[in-house]
């Protein structure tokens, strides 16, 4: 059971769609109000990526075992690697009052709207599969068959986020500040005490 707190908020997103930078500065310009809900992964650290901060890094025996004893929320496998929200990760910030901020794929969506946390569920959407390839590319992190995984993936990412039902809000990410700003009125017009929010 996890604690009460307030309701998390949940962002979802293909990669490369911009929620991670979305997310970043929500975190950066409201650090009392929004706490970050560290996912575990087996996959290896990118360059400059911190254990604890950016991933809770583990294995994949460590992580099914962990899974087994029903110590996560939701779990996914992306690109053969698995992901995961723990019940300890999201309790720790909610335990300090804070909107606790998870950033999980769509398997991971299904799997929290059946839990009792009753998050906010927003979808950040790329302008189009073509920038987002742009982007993709100009990031140099995958090799081409792994970006040509993740392009399918978003596309099925894409048609799950624009079926009605599945997210409270869709925002267009084709321009950072003002897709920022729609997440910030949609955050202030759900939460409660929203005067002291933002």
């Amino acid at each position: 059971m996890v604690q009460k707190g307030p309701r998390p908020l949940v962002l979802c997103g293909p990669s490369g769609s911009g929620k991670s930078t979305l997310l970043k500065r929500l975190l950066n310009d409201f650090p009392d109000k929004f706490g970050f809900s560290v996912s575990h992964t087996t996959r290896a650290p990118r360059t400059g990526e911190k254990d604890g901060i950016h991933y809770h890094f583990t294995n994949k025996d460590d992580m099914i075992a962990a899974i087994e004893k029903g110590e996560f929320i939701e779990t996914a496998t992306f690109s053969g690697n698995m992901y995961g929200t723990s019940k300890h990760a999201v309790e720790e910030v909610r335990r300090t009052g804070k909107i606790c901020v998870l950033d999980i794929e769509m398997e991971g969506v299904k799997q929290v709207k059946c839990t009792d946390l009753d998050p906010l569920l927003v979808f950040v959407m790329p302008p189009s599969i073509e920038e987002l390839e742009r982007r993709l590319r100009r990031r140099n992190t995958d090799p081409e068959n792994a970006l040509r995984k993740r392009l399918a993936t978003a596309k099925r990412e894409i048609e799950f986020g624009q079926q009605p039902g599945n997210f409270h809000v869709i925002i267009l990410n084709d321009n950072l500040d003002k897709a920022y700003l729609e997440l910030c009125e949609f955050i202030a017009k759900n939460v409660p005490d929203k005067g002291e929010v933002f």
